[in-house]
């Protein structure tokens, strides 16, 4: 665990999302912010294999009506759009468990490409709440781990 300056304080009750394209985990603070207890509420994980094993065909070629050209088209990355996919439905997912366990502060930690994702779905009882964003993937760490690095 790489050694920083707190990130946040994560008062009691506080919801710490930890998510990734492929894994999500919603966490709760059940202890102080000086001694934060995070407990698993929920933990997802996207079984989305890499696009050679999800797409059969090659990339198509176009034909230009005013030229004699042909160009090639790109292939579908739906390894990539299952990520986009899956980053929409956990911001569903954070907004029941928001209502459910009635926290007042959300802290998210995703990957920058996620976060963008989250940012872009997140409705406004989500946006309202949230208290930190942290652009770093932590999802391979242990809770403990989570937790010290987020508050020391």
């Amino acid at each position: 665990m790489p050694d920083r300056a707190p990130y946040t304080r994560l008062p009691h009750r506080t919801l710490v999302f930890v998510g990734d394209g492929r894994k999500a985990l919603f966490l709760l603070n059940e202890g102080s912010s000086r001694e934060p207890r995070l407990k698993v509420q929920r933990a997802l994980e996207d079984e989305n294999p890499p696009t050679r094993e999800q797409g059969a065909d090659r990339p198509g070629r176009a034909l230009s009506r005013i030229e004699s050209k042909r160009s090639a088209m790109q292939q579908t990355d739906w390894h990539e759009i299952e990520k986009h996919r899956f980053a929409r439905a956990v911001a569903g997912d954070l907004d029941r468990l928001l209502r459910q366990s009635h926290a007042e502060r959300v802290v998210i930690v995703a990957p920058p490409r996620t976060l963008a994702d989250l940012r872009r779905s997140f409705s406004p009882a989500i946006e309202r709440r949230i208290v930190a964003e942290i652009a770093k993937d932590l999802t391979g760490f242990p809770v403990k781990d989570i937790a010290r690095y987020l508050t020391i």
